[in-house]
This record gives structure tokens, sequence and C-alpha cells, in this order.
């Protein structure tokens, strides 16, 4: 009987490794082309692997919760036939296999030290270098500061071992930030607060989603120092022109136009007058980003929030913006996105307005410095000036937020970014076509 080999799929550029987080066959079963075989998750979009082949699932060779490396052999199936001999599993495929069990099973022996958790590493660790970090007491924080010679940035058993051989003649230098910190060794330890139960509480443990967010959240409030400016917006004129376009358009196009794809065409345009809005920070280096592609923070069913990334937003008309987010948006929502597809975003948007929120401060999505916050839009009295007078009128009007990373981005450039999606905003065409 021949042997088919199911490896784990390169989903995008930047996607190294994931988790299978679920075997949906078990060995023994029946497979039929396109069944799907396993559920992998990797960053916050979740996937499924069909199988090409017809056959019998012969061998799983990780287990559930297991990380592994794009392009590994996963599972065997057996073509022609349910029975007959098995060939030889591949010794790769088994050597990669025992590597990971040996390295998990090492997290649970108990020895003194406490291993760390990789769970919220931000690269590929091989088993050998989590192990030798382990040995050496290097911190994960630590182990991320670590330059790597490998593929794709990777740190090898070389790097890590020179590392250890000069680890005590230079402070510690803190991951992405550049800034010197004390050793490991004299590192103050930090405690998170005990937390008591009561009678009737009930404690649930955060799915993996939500973990990473947390991780995300904290990671970014250590990061960046946040400032955040406010603005009010007076967006009558885009009220009215949606009204009068919506119907039309969703006969047209089959599918509604909403307030979000507005803002975020205003946002590229205001990017692209500000490009220094449109960075990163790297140590004390600034990266000022070529491409600009936004974020939307979208809510899901479950409550968890992804944020799928528009790309080149910049170089789309309104119509390619409104497409490209009902696009996302749609299978966000039904957990179908690509890895790429939450990935090299340069700026985010976050719509507080969706909830009836007059505003917010949201929270830095690293690397980026900068992320708008959209509010509620409410009817209000606004004083107008007009030729013979001012007056007070019924205008719908928002408030805008910016939050901001004070290390590049200072209060005059942030208001002045802000003030600019502001004139974008009120100066809306009311006769525009899409």
């Amino acid at each position: 009987m021949a042997k088919f080999e199911i490896v784990m799929p390169k989903m995008g550029e930047s996607v190294i490794e994931a988790t299978i987080t679920k075997w949906l066959k078990q060995e023994g079963d029946r497979l039929e082309e396109d069944d799907a075989i396993v559920e992998i998750a990797t960053d916050k979009v979740d996937s499924e692997i069909p199988s090409p082949v017809e056959g019998k699932l012969v061998k799983t060779l990780f287990k559930e919760g297991d990380v592994v490396a794009v392009g590994t052999v996963i599972a065997i199936v057996e073509t022609e036939g349910e029975e007959g001999e098995e060939d030889e599993i591949p010794a790769e495929a088994v050597a990669a296999a025992a590597e990971i069990e040996q390295d998990i099973a090492s997290k649970s022996e108990g020895n003194e030290q406490s291993p760390d958790d990789f769970s919220t590493a931000t690269r590929f660790y091989s088993p050998l270098v989590k192990s030798i970090a382990k040995k050496e007491n290097i911190s994960l924080q630590e182990l991320e500061s670590i330059k790597g010679s490998g593929k794709d940035g990777r740190v090898t058993k070389n790097d890590i071992l020179k590392y250890v051989e000069t680890r005590g003649d230079a402070p510690a230098t803190t991951a992405k930030t550049g800034i010197h910190a004390p050793a490991a060794s004299q590192a103050p330890a930090i405690e998170l607060p005990k937390v008591s139960t009561q009678t009737g509480d009930q404690v649930v443990e955060m799915d993996r989603m939500r973990k990473i967010i947390a991780d995300h959240m904290v990671q970014s409030k250590q990061i960046s120092p946040h400032v955040t400016s406010f603005i009010d917006v007076d967006v009558t004129n885009i009220v009215n022109w949606r009204n009068k376009v919506k119907e039309e358009f969703l006969k047209r196009e089959g599918e509604k136009i909403t307030f979000t794809p507005i803002f975020i065409h205003a946002a590229a345009k205001a990017l692209k007058e500000y490009p220094q809005v449109n960075a990163s920070v790297d140590g004390y280096n600034i990266i000022y980003r070529k491409n600009i592609n936004i974020g939307m923070a979208t809510a899901l069913p479950n409550g968890n929030l992804i944020v799928p990334v528009l790309k080149n937003v910049d170089q789309k008309n309104l119509l390619g913006v409104v497409k490209n987010v009902n696009d996302l948006a749609n299978r966000a929502r039904n957990n179908a996105l690509l890895p790429d597809e939450i990935q090299g975003g340069t700026f985010t948007i976050t719509n507080f307005g969706s909830f009836d929120s007059l505003t917010g401060t949201p929270i830095i999505n690293q690397p980026q410095v900068a992320i708008m916050g959209v509010g509620a839009i409410r009817k209000q009295p606004a004083v107008l000036e007009t030729e013979a007078g001012d007056v007070i009128a019924i205008r719908h009007i928002m408030i805008l937020s910016l939050a901001y990373d004070h290390r590049i981005v200072d209060g005059a450039l942030g208001g002045l970014f802000i003030k600019k999606v502001k004139e974008i905003l009120e100066g809306w065409d009311v006769n525009r076509t899409i």
C-alpha cells in the first residue's frame, strides 16, 4: 500500500509554525478526498487541513497542543485500500515528533526551576534552544533579545551558546525596545496579585485567542507610552450621502455600504500626508512604512477580537475599500481569514460607535505607533457660522480619538493628523458617486 504524507502547510510568508488544536479524524478512520483531518491555529486564525487523497489515516505524529513548524509531516495516510502492511513512516517525521514530545515531557517533569512558558514567543524556537534556555535560566524576554543567525532570524544552538558565554559581559537588552535592563538574574520578579474566589464564583480558563489578546495588550502598554487626543467631527454630509446612495448600492452590488470604509478611506489619505504616523519603532530606529496597510478591529460572535488588514489602502478607490472591508469582515466572523490577512498592518481603526459608545482610549496594536477610535454618531445642536451670522442647527457629530506612541509621535503631530482626518470627513462631497 502506498503512503501519503500530510504536512503542515505554508500559510503565509511570515508564518513559520502552527498549533494543532484538534484532530478531527483518528487513526484508523477512513478519509474521503477533502475531508478535514485536523484543526490548526496560527496567531489569531484557525484553519482546517483537508486530506488531498482518499485512504485511511494510519498515523498521527503530533498531539493536540503541539506547535509544529511549516513543512513538517504531521500524519500518514494509506491509500489504495483500507488494509495492508504499513510502510515505514519517514524517519524525519518520527524524529521531529519525538523531539517535540521530549520537549513537552520536559515541561511536566516538576524540576526545581519552573520552565518558561513559550506560548507568547514572537518567533519559533527549536526544542533544543528551549532546553538550553531553561537549563541556563534564560527568561523568554531575554531569549527574545538574542539576535538569530538562522533562517528568518531564528536563534540557533550556536547563537544561544555564544550568548551564554558572553552573558555576563554586558547588561541585557529588552526585546523590541533596545532599552537596557538588569540581567535576568538581577531583575525583580513581577508577581501577579493573588485573587481569591468566593462562594458561587465560576472560574473559567481563557481560550487560546483570549490569552493571545491579553498578552498582546499588556505587551503594548509596557512598550509604548500611550497618549490619546480627541476631536469632534461633523459627519452630517457623510450621513446624508450614505442615506442617499445605500439603497442603490445594495441593489447594484448586492452588499451594504457602512461608515467603516469611509473612515478607513479618510485615514489612508491622512497617513499619506503624515507618514510619521505610518511607522514603527525598532530600538532607537524609526521605520517609516512605504505601504499603508490599515487594520480594522472586528468583534467576533464569541466575544473575542480580530484585526484583518486592508493592504495598500491608499491605492484603492472608495468602492474598492468598501468591497475589501465587507469581504474581510464577513470572513473574519466565519473564521475563514488567511494568516497573511491579519498581518502587516501599519495603522489600526477601531469602531467604538458600533456599540453606541461615545469614544474610547484604544491600545496601540504593536508594532504600530497609532490607533484611531471612532465613536457613535449622534444628533446634537451645533453652532454654524454663516454669512448672516452664527446659527444653531441639528448636526450629526461623532468623536474621533487617536492613541499614539509618545516615543516618536508628539502631541503636535498627533493633533495635526487627527485634525486632517476631521477635515477630510467634514469636506465630504454629498454629490460624489460610487
